[in-house]
């Protein structure tokens, strides 16, 4: 079995999420207290108790996710499990890749939790409430999507932001663009075009002064090599040289997130375990549409805990 560990990205949060968790485990409950105290803030009440709508805000879900992910990989550890000799890879879902990031030991948890803030208000800040969107769009493929992106663009520089695989890409820009394309993605056969609840157009090129801050905010932290690689978002390939993963980081936030080649990519390269460790269960559905022969394990509660290292100890055996 070779296994690579993925992290879920903004939208699988949930109000209670990890709190059975640090309830139940002492190492969990340190990581939400790192979070609060690098943040200057209780984050945790927020993740704990809610309301949702404070912790939908970017600038809370991206911390709050990253929080619950590593909460279960210090619990797994604290049992036992090493990253490094139990993923060949690890990968995350746009923020998910900072949760990556962090498990493999590149970043600290303190300063991951700042620079997913420091992102969070950065994309929300980038464009003005209402005139940016997203628009997913099921059932078109890669080539015709990006034909109907192409038709919108005299109204503004719409985009495809993420291609999720299982038939679902989505396309971000200006509201009005994305509301052409989406209209060109029906017309060409799309099964749907479903305009998001968003509230900033993601990996667009609208988000220019979110990836100028992040620039300047990933020079400035410390930076390790990853234990293992690091499956790029932009790039859908391995990578481990900390600048070079920096980068990326920087390209991230106005480029695609790849993740069907991504996981196309592991399956190619002997993977044929993926474990999602966070809130959800959201890149354990892609993975089982993107590719059939790969095994699906999702780690989000204390329930999952021991299971997940039977399993990994039964592999071994």
């Amino acid at each position: 079995m070779a296994m690579a560990f993925t992290f879920p990205g903004q939208g699988s949060q949930a109000s209670g999420m990890g709190k059975d968790l640090a309830e139940a485990y002492p190492e969990a409950k340190a990581v939400f207290d790192e979070v609060d105290e690098a943040l200057g803030e209780k984050l945790s009440t927020v993740i704990f108790e809610g309301p949702d709508e404070t912790l939908t805000l970017t600038a809370n879900a991206q911390p709050a996710l990253m929080a619950v992910s590593m909460a279960l990989i210090r619990v797994l550890e604290a049992r036992g499990l090493k990253l490094e000799a139990t993923a060949s890879y690890v990968a995350g879902h746009s923020l998910g890749e900072y949760s990556a990031l962090c498990a493999a030991g590149m970043f600290s948890i303190s300063d991951t939790a700042r620079l997913l803030r420091i992102r969070g208000n950065a994309m929300q800040a980038a464009v003005p409430a209402g005139q940016g969107a997203m628009a997913a769009i099921i059932g078109l493929e890669n080539a015709d999507v990006e034909a109907a992106c192409a038709e919108a663009r005299t109204l503004g520089a719409v985009q495809i932001a993420n291609d999720n695989g299982g038939g679902q890409l989505v396309i971000s820009g200006p509201k009005q663009a994305v509301e052409a394309a989406a209209a060109a993605a029906t017309a060409k056969g799309a099964k749907r075009a479903l305009m998001l609840p968003v509230s900033a157009p993601f990996h667009s090129s609208l988000m220019q002064p979110a990836a100028d801050a992040m620039r300047e905010a990933l020079a400035g932290v410390t930076k390790s090599a990853p234990v293992v690689p690091v499956i790029s978002n932009v790039r859908a390939a391995p990578v481990s040289d900390p600048d070079e993963i920096a980068q990326l980081l920087v390209e991230q936030v106005t480029g695609q997130v790849r993740w069907r080649e991504t996981v196309e990519w592991l399956a190619a390269n002997g993977v044929d375990t993926l474990a999602e460790i966070g809130a959800g269960k959201v890149l354990s559905g892609l993975a089982r549409r993107i590719d059939r022969s790969i095994t699906a394990l999702n780690v989000a509660g204390p329930a999952d805990i021991d299971p997940f290292l039977a399993a990994i100890a039964g592999q071994k055996a």
